[in-house]
């Protein structure tokens, strides 16, 4: 997958985290905390410790963590695009929050010099910036706060995971893979899960939704990307649970105002939202 990015060069991994109406019970955070967060984590892809000189001499182990101008200008400038672009749409903003360990890393005080600077071609734009380890105790404790999320390659993994279980499951998040032209790569976070495969048990809502983003980023068709989310929506407000979201077992089911939980499988959940689509 690394390959894969390097050789495409799709430096920028966008990845929306929406807590849906229909399943703000379902994440770990309390309802009300979880309810309204809708964050787009946009994540250096090719730069940073992931790539770097690596290695092992003597008992000893090193992982080199490198960035370019060159490299914080692009991502920046996907991130600020991004902020603008969802005020457009009508979500609040524009705002990117930038985040960084300026405090001890030299490679993010270059990061957030960079970052800066090239916030004054977006006045529009609110920037600010926030360490890492305040980014992911905001995440859980304050989520509705965010709008953007601007990071480094490492940072981005990490938060974006984290961020994921404020839709209920990893199952739901979908992302997008970019670079300057040509071909992106469209996938769910959670990869292939081969440990569930052939047991009808995967969630499918994440691979839709990242042919949203494909429709919406790939191939400029926002019109039909909408449909497909709101396909996803509906399925969820009819109360369709595949098993990572199911509370259909648990002894202490959320206080809801949904229709009462089924759970289905794979299968089930992948025609219910076709047929919401062909409707």
């Amino acid at each position: 997958l690394l390959g894969l990015r390097k050789g495409l060069g799709l430096f920028a991994n966008l990845r929306p985290v929406r807590v849906v109406p229909a399943l703000a019970a379902a994440s770990p955070l309390r309802e009300e905390r979880a309810a309204g967060a809708d964050v787009m984590i946009v994540r250096e892809l090719t730069g940073g410790i992931y790539f770097g000189d690596r290695g092992r001499r003597d008992g000893e182990a090193h992982d080199t963590c490198v960035y370019t101008v060159a490299e914080i200008e692009r991502i920046a400038r996907t991130a600020f695009d991004s902020a603008r672009s969802r005020s457009d749409m009508g979500t609040r903003g524009p705002k990117v929050t930038s985040v960084d360990k300026a405090n001890v890393l030299e490679t993010s005080r270059l990061w957030r010099e960079t970052v800066t600077r090239v916030s004054t071609e977006f006045a529009d734009v609110e920037l600010e910036h926030v360490l890492v380890d305040n980014a992911a105790m905001q995440l859980v404790s304050e989520p509705s706060r965010f709008d953007v999320i601007l990071t480094e390659n490492m940072f981005g993994d990490i938060l974006s995971d984290e961020a994921a279980m404020l839709t209920g499951s990893l199952g739901m998040l979908p992302s997008a893979s970019l670079g300057e032209e040509g071909p992106g790569v469209f996938e769910p976070v959670h990869g292939s899960a081969p440990d569930i495969a052939g047991t009808g048990t995967a969630n499918p809502l994440a691979m839709f939704l990242s042919i949203a983003l494909m429709l919406r980023y790939g191939l400029d068709r926002e019109h039909d990307a909408a449909r497909v989310e709101a396909a996803v929506e509906a399925v969820l407000e009819r109360g369709l649970r595949t098993p990572d979201l199911s509370w259909v077992e648990s002894e202490q089911p959320p206080m809801s105002d949904i229709p009462a939980e089924v759970e289905v499988g794979t299968r089930e959940m992948t025609d219910a939202v076709l047929e919401e689509l062909m409707s």
